[in-house]
C-alpha cells in the first residue's frame, strides 16, 4: 500500500475549504467559487503523475492557479455587470445553524465551506467589489489571507513591489468606505446589531415609519439587487426617511410577508418570505446605533440557499 501517496492525495483534496474560502472573498459568489476551484483541481490530476510529484507545495500550486482564474473571472465580470439590470451585489450567505432544511452537511454545498467572518460581511465584500481585478486578488492575499508578498508576485506575476502598491490601494478604498461622516464613529458590535435588527423588524412589520427614521441613519443608503428579474430599485435610495417610506409602501404592495430575523455574511440581518419562499435578504450596516447601509438581495438566482423543502427554518 502506497501510503505516501495517498498522505499526498488527502493534503491536495484537504485544500479545498481553504481554497473556497479564498475564491468566494475574491469573486463574491460561491457558484463562481467553485467553479475557479473546480478547475484548480482539474489541472492538477490533469497533470503526468510525475509533474505532480514534483510539485513541492500542492497547496501552493491550486493557490496560484485558484487565484489566477479568479483574477481572469474578475476581469470578465466587470463586462458582464454593465449589463446588469440595476445593482449587483455579492450572494449573500447565510449560517449553516439557520440553513433551511435543517443544515448542508453531506450535501457538497460549497457554500458550506465558507468561513463566515468580517472578511465576508456585505460591507467588506461591496468594497472588494470597487477594486481592480489586481487590487482585489492581492489585497485579499495580503490584507486577508496573509500571503506575503514575495509569494503573491509569483501568483499574479507581478513584482513584490507592484503587489505592495496594489495592497495599499486597495486599503485606502477600505478606509474610505468606513470613514464616519465627520468626527468618530463606532461600528457596532454583534449583540447592539441583532438588538436594532430587531427593533427594525418590528417597526417594518408595523408600517411605523417614524420608528424606522428613528432607527435609520438620516444619510442612510439601501441597495437593492434583482437583477431584472424581480421589482427592485434600480438606484440606490438615499436618506434614512425616504428608505422608511420606500420600505413601509413596499410591504403595503406585498401583503403577506413574513420577516425573520437571520444571519447574513455572518452579522445579524433581515430575510423577508413569503409562503416559505425567500423574496429578500437584507443585510445591514450600522455606525453609532443607527442603521447606515441596506443591501437588499431580491434577485432569485441569488437566494436559493435560502429556501428549501418549501419553506425555512422558524
Amino acid at each position: 500500500m502506497d501510503t505516501g501517496n495517498e498522505r499526498r492525495t488527502d493534503g491536495v483534496l484537504g485544500e479545498r475549504r481553504h481554497l473556497t474560502d479564498l475564491a468566494y472573498r475574491m469573486l463574491g459568489s460561491p457558484a463562481e467559487a467553485e467553479d475557479a476551484v473546480q478547475e484548480a483541481y482539474a489541472r492538477w490530476y490533469a497533470m503526468p503523475p510525475a509533474r505532480r510529484e514534483a510539485v513541492a507545495s500542492p497547496g501552493a500550486w491550486l493557490t496560484t492557479v485558484v487565484s489566477r482564474v479568479c483574477l481572469d473571472v474578475l476581469g470578465s465580470a466587470r463586462v458582464r455587470r454593465e449589463r446588469y439590470v440595476g445593482e449587483w451585489l455579492p450572494e449573500p450567505l447565510p449560517d449553516r445553524a439557520e440553513w433551511p432544511g435543517g443544515g448542508p452537511a453531506g450535501s457538497g454545498d460549497p457554500a458550506d465551506r465558507i468561513t463566515l467572518d468580517e472578511s465576508v460581511s456585505m460591507a467588506f465584500l461591496v468594497v472588494l467589489e470597487s477594486m481592480t481585478p489586481a487590487e482585489r486578488v492581492v489585497f485579499v492575499l495580503h490584507d486577508v489571507f496573509r500571503y506575503p508578498f514575495p509569494e503573491i508576485a509569483v501568483i499574479v506575476d507581478r513584482t513584490a513591489a507592484a503587489c505592495r502598491q496594489l495592497a495599499s490601494s486597495g486599503r485606502r478604498r477600505i478606509r474610505a468606505a468606513r470613514a464616519p461622516q465627520g468626527g468618530r464613529a463606532q461600528q457596532a458590535g454583534r449583540a447592539e446589531q441583532a438588538a436594532v435588527v430587531r427593533s427594525f423588524r418590528r417597526a417594518w412589520e408595523a408600517g411605523d415609519i417614524e420608528a424606522l427614521v428613528g432607527l435609520l441613519d438620516p444619510a442612510a443608503t439601501m441597495v437593492a439587487d434583482g437583477g431584472g428579474l424581480v421589482g427592485a430599485a434600480v438606484r440606490p435610495v438615499e436618506g434614512g426617511a425616504r428608505i422608511a417610506r420606500y420600505l413601509v409602501l413596499m410591504a403595503e404592495k406585498a401583503p403577506g410577508l413574513t420577516l425573520l430575523e437571520r444571519t447574513v455574511n455572518g452579522l445579524p440581518g433581515l430575510v423577508a418570505q413569503r409562503d416559505g419562499v425567500t423574496a429578500t435578504v437584507a443585510a445591514l450596516d450600522l455606525v453609532d446605533g443607527r442603521i447606515t447601509r441596506i443591501w437588499a438581495v431580491r434577485n432569485p438566482e441569488k437566494l436559493g440557499r435560502w429556501t428549501a423543502s418549501g419553506g425555512a427554518a422558524g
